[in-house]
């Protein structure tokens, strides 16, 4: 009897197949009880073919859904390091991770690998504006039109680009459509929930795309069975002066005031205490741990209260508020953005200093009608917390001001690449990134290892 593989769900089913009749090494095959039917996970649907030909079973497939895409794709020019990544991927069998830095052209070189596959390709991003940059990128080189899944819209085309989140609600209804699955942003996978959508995946082909890939053993261990290894990496220091902007990072540590000084010294003592104190009790316990602990008893909730507090008064203290001022004066003719820990402290600069915040309040339509008069040198100066952070094409932004942030070395690359970029034209393009940090708080050994990530 032949063994039929048909998609259902997100999974493989195998039919044909006795509850104790399959073959040992095909992976991830499991009898499922409820529909009487032996499953496996869709993502391995290659794995599974080549484990059931090798144990020489008849096989017929109707798993695969792939449409052709019949539109012409223009010809992507790629530089070097863009070529040689490409190569790295074809050589590994078109699957794996590609780490450039931000403004290196990550989305040009999937132009590339989506044009040289020519099979149906789903492009899965973190956010709705990367979503629209992404759109317009795969009109300009293919002309048989791109699918949309998110932003209110689900129009399904062999081209499609699709959120992270709508990826993981439909794919166990689109899973079996994409020969090749490119995943922007591609750190957001591999530790959580939506690892889900590309579990729940045929395609055989994959790139993942980031410019700062996990560092826990775990994360990147879960990113390469989803995606594939990492085939090809360059860092900022690689690129910068040649392919991206030169470069110029300037620390400035800044004294609290006195009685800012004293706050922080009581309440970041605080939550010291409470800590060490957990962390005796549970040596192998990490910090996430102990907040789940300290949730739980008044002194623990006194002692997150104080943690947060003091991380405030050093994100955006006084002297630091002054010296954004003088900085944006100084650079008045000069495209800046400025970076904050949070909302409050964004508006707070925006209300003080007349500019134009982009925070998740601020509708699509106000977001990108402020980056073109950005771009038009009509607003000279933008300040966001976190909609900055990853994806948005501000090319002509010269000087970035980060005045303080909260996701570590992972932000800190993204925020510096946001002025690295090079517009047409501008080939001397000179970017200055000013680091605020508050003296004597943890900010500054914070501060030493974000730089370390720029060049490791």
């Amino acid at each position: 009897m032949a063994v039929h593989l048909r998609f259902d769900r997100g999974t493989l089913v195998l039919s044909g197949l006795a509850p104790g009749a399959v073959p040992d090494d095909v992976p991830g095959a499991l009898w499922d009880p409820r529909s009487r039917c032996i499953r496996a996970p869709a993502f391995m649907h290659q794995q599974v073919r080549e484990a059931l030909e090798k144990a020489d079973v008849k096989l017929e497939s109707s798993a695969e859904a792939w449409v052709k895409p019949k539109g012409a794709f223009a010809e992507v020019s790629l530089r070097p390091y863009q070529r040689a990544a490409l190569d790295a991927w074809h050589l590994a069998g078109r699957r794996g991770l590609v780490v450039l830095p931000t403004g290196a052209g990550k989305t040009r070189l999937a132009c590339a690998a989506i044009s040289s596959a020519r099979a149906p390709t789903l492009c899965v991003v973190p956010t709705r504006i990367l979503m629209h940059q992404w759109i317009e990128a795969l009109e300009n080189m293919y002309s048989g039109g791109v699918g949309v899944i998110g932003d209110g819209q689900r129009a399904l085309r062999p081209i499609t680009v699709a959120t992270s989140e709508s990826s993981y609600r439909h794919m166990a209804q689109i899973g079996h459509r994409f020969a090749l699955v490119v995943v922007d942003e591609a750190h957001h996978f591999g530790g959580g929930q939506r690892d889900e959508a590309l579990e729940m995946s045929l395609a055989p082909m994959r790139l993942g795309l980031t410019a700062t890939p996990p560092a826990d053993a775990a994360s990147a261990s879960e990113l390469e069975r989803l995606i594939g290894p990492l085939v090809y990496r360059l860092e900022v220091f690689d690129l910068v002066g040649s392919y991206l902007a030169n470069l110029q990072l300037v620390t400035l540590e800044l004294p609290l005031h006195p009685d800012e000084a004293q706050r922080y010294a009581r309440d970041h003592g605080l939550f010291l205490d409470a800590l060490r104190s957990f962390q005796r009790a549970h040596p192998d316990m990490d910090f996430a741990a102990f907040v789940r602990a300290a949730s739980k008893s008044d002194r623990g909730r006194r002692a997150l209260a104080a943690f947060y507090a003091a991380r405030r008064l050093a994100h955006y203290s006084r002297e630091k508020a002054r010296i954004v001022g003088r900085l944006l004066h100084r650079h008045r003719a000069q495209r800046t953005l400025v970076f904050t820990a949070d909302n409050d402290s964004a508006y707070a600069i925006s209300r003080e200093h007349l500019i134009m915040p982009i925070t998740c309040d601020i509708g699509r339509r106000e977001r990108q009608r402020a980056f073109e008069l950005f771009r038009e040198g009509k607003l000279r100066a933008l300040v966001s917390a976190r909609v900055l952070n990853e994806g948005v094409d501000v090319p002509e932004a010269e000087v970035a001001i980060v005045v303080g942030g909260k996701l570590g070395e992972r932000e800190h690359v993204q925020r510096v690449g946001r002025v690295l970029r090079k517009p047409v034209g501008n080939a001397d393009k000179q970017a200055i990134v000013y680091e605020l940090l508050s003296r004597g708080t943890a900010e500054v050994q914070r501060g030493k290892v974000k730089r370390r990530s720029l060049v490791t």
